[in-house]
C-alpha cells in the first residue's frame, strides 16, 4: 500500500500535475462561494458533485498524461545513452537541412563538436567552409570525389559508400526518412560507418597478395617450361607421366597465382578494362567452341542453342567476358557428370535493354547453403572440393566483379543432384555501364 501512496507522490509531484492543482483550487473556491452565496444545501451538494466528477476525470487524465510522460522521459533517456555509445555515426537532419542530432561518433568523424554542429543548417555552399567540408559532402552526396552506390537510387534505406582524399576517409552512409504520424516525411536520418581503416587493412592485405603472386608467377613459369622441355626429350612411360604430372602442377599452381592477381588489381580498381562494340551470340558461339577438347576430357557434351533474333551488339570488354565464359563453362564441364551435357542459351531480358546469358549443366548441384557463400573470395561448395580437388575459390569472385563493372548482375540457380544454371546480363544500352572502375565496393 505504502508503494501505491509513494507512487501517487510521485505522479502529483510532475508539471503535468499543475493544471490539476489549479483546479482543486479553483473548486475550494467555489465550494467556499456557493456556501456564503447559495441558500438551498440541495445546489450546493449538486455543484459539489458536479465539480467533483470533473475533478476527477482531470485527475485521471493528468495522472495518466504523467506517467506516459514519465514513459517517455525514461525511452528519450535509453535512447539517447545508445546512440551516445554507439560506435558508428547518427546524424538526423530536417528538411532545410537543419541538424538536429548529431552524436559523439558522428563528432569524431567529422571532427566538430556535436554543440557546434547542432543547428548548423547546411547547404552545397557549405563545402567552401573546410570545417564543413567532409560534413556537407555526406549529405549532398553528389559533391563527394567518390560515390559508391550500393542500393537502387530512391529506395530506402540507401546504402553508400563515399571516398575522399584529404583527408584520406571512407565511409559507408546509410540513409533513411524520418516519418511523421500521416506518413509526411520531416527530416532524414543518417548511420555513417567509418571503414577507413578496414578498407586500409583491405589494401595493404592485397598489396601482399599482389607482390607475393608476382614473386611467384616468375620461379613457376621456370618450372613449367623446364618440364616442357623435359617432355620433349626421349623418356620412359614413368618419366613421361611424371613429367606431365609437373606440367599439370604448375599450370594450375600459375592459374591460382594469376586469379591472384586478378583479384588484387580488381579490389584495387585497377583491372583494367576496354570496352567494345561486339556480336554478343557470336562471341558467346566461340567461347563455346574453344571448351571443346576439356568437355572430351570429362565427356561431357556442351552446345549454345540458337538465337533467333540474329546478331546482337553490345559494348564490352572481350577479353574479360571471355574470361567469364570460361570460368563458368570450365565450372559446368569439371563439376558435371559422365555422359553429362551442358547447354549456353542467349534470351532478351523484357524488363529492360538486358541481354541474359543462361549457362544449365546436369551436374552435382549446389546447396542453399553454398549458394548463400558462392560468389565470395576463397570459397568452394564441399561436394566441389570432393570432386576437384585443385582450386583457388576465386574464379566465380571475379567473375561476379568483371559483370557487375559491366553493369549487369549475376545468380546462380541450383538442385543438389540435378544441375546447375548461372544466368548473367549485359546490357545493351551503353550508358547503364559504370562510368569508371571502383575498388573495394564489396
Amino acid at each position: 500500500m505504502s508503494d501505491f501512496f509513494k507512487k501517487i507522490k510521485q505522479y502529483l509531484a510532475y508539471p503535468e500535475m499543475k493544471i490539476l492543482w489549479l483546479f482543486l483550487f479553483l473548486v475550494s473556491l467555489i465550494v467556499i462561494i456557493d456556501v456564503i452565496y447559495l441558500e438551498e444545501i440541495f445546489w450546493i451538494l449538486v455543484s459539489i458533485i458536479i465539480l467533483a466528477s470533473i475533478g476527477t476525470v482531470i485527475a485521471v487524465n493528468s495522472i495518466r498524461t504523467a506517467r506516459l510522460t514519465e514513459r517517455l522521459r525514461l525511452e528519450k533517456a535509453r535512447l539517447d545513452t545508445i546512440i551516445s555509445s554507439m560506435d558508428d555515426g547518427v546524424l538526423v537532419y530536417d528538411q532545410d537541412f537543419r541538424i538536429l542530432l548529431f552524436n559523439p561518433a558522428a563528432a569524431s568523424i567529422f571532427g566538430i563538436p556535436a554543440q557546434e554542429a547542432i543547428g548548423q543548417q547546411l547547404s552545397p555552399e557549405s563545402v567552401k567552409n573546410e570545417k564543413l567540408k567532409e560534413l556537407a559532402m555526406t549529405v549532398f552526396q553528389s559533391l563527394a570525389p567518390q560515390v559508391v552506390r550500393q542500393t537502387a537510387e530512391g529506395v530506402y534505406p540507401q546504402i553508400v559508400d563515399l571516398s575522399f582524399t584529404d583527408p584520406e576517409q571512407e565511409l559507408r552512409v546509410t540513409t533513411d526518412r524520418v516519418l511523421n504520424s500521416q506518413g509526411q516525411v520531416t527530416g532524414f536520418l543518417k548511420i555513417i560507418r567509418d571503414r577507413t581503416r578496414e578498407i586500409g587493412l583491405l589494401k595493404s592485405k592485397s598489396e601482399f597478395i599482389a607482390v607475393a603472386a608476382h614473386q611467384l608467377r616468375t620461379p613457376l613459369s621456370a618450372v613449367s617450361w623446364t618440364f616442357e622441355s623435359l617432355k620433349k626429350d626421349t623418356l620412359n612411360d614413368n618419366q613421361k607421366e611424371l613429367a606431365d604430372t609437373g606440367i599439370a602442377a604448375s599450370n594450375n599452381l600459375l592459374k591460382i597465382v594469376e586469379d591472384l592477381l586478378n583479384v588484387s588489381t580488381i579490389e584495387e580498381g585497377k583491372f583494367g578494362y576496354n570496352f567494345q562494340e561486339i556480336g554478343l551470340i557470336g562471341f558467346i558461339q566461340g567461347a563455346v567452341d574453344s571448351v571443346s577438347p576439356v568437355a572430351r576430357e570429362y565427356q561431357v557434351k556442351v552446345f549454345m542453342e540458337p538465337f533467333p533474333e540474329g546478331e546482337v551488339a553490345v559494348t564490352m570488354d572481350p577479353e574479360k567476358i571471355g574470361l567469364v565464359m570460361a570460368n563458368l563453362l570450365e565450372n559446368a564441364i569439371k563439376y558435371n557428370v559422365a555422359n553429362g551435357q551442358v547447354v549456353v542459351s542467349i534470351e532478351r531480358r523484357n524488363d529492360g535493354p538486358f541481354m541474359q546469358i543462361n549457362v544449365a549443366d546436369t551436374g552435382m548441384g549446389i546447396s542453399e547453403e553454398a549458394r548463400q557463400k558462392l560468389f565470395t573470395k576463397f570459397f568452394r561448395a564441399g561436394n566441389a572440393v570432393t570432386k576437384e580437388t585443385v582450386g583457388s575459390g576465386l574464379g566465380l569472385y571475379i567473375v561476379k566483379n568483371i559483370i557487375k563493372r559491366h553493369g549487369g548482375q549475376i545468380w546462380v540457380d541450383s538442385e543438389v543432384g540435378r544441375g546447375t544454371t548461372f544466368h548473367f546480363t549485359i546490357p545493351t544500352d551503353s550508358r547503364l555501364i559504370p562510368p569508371k572502375e571502383i575498388g573495394f565496393v564489396e
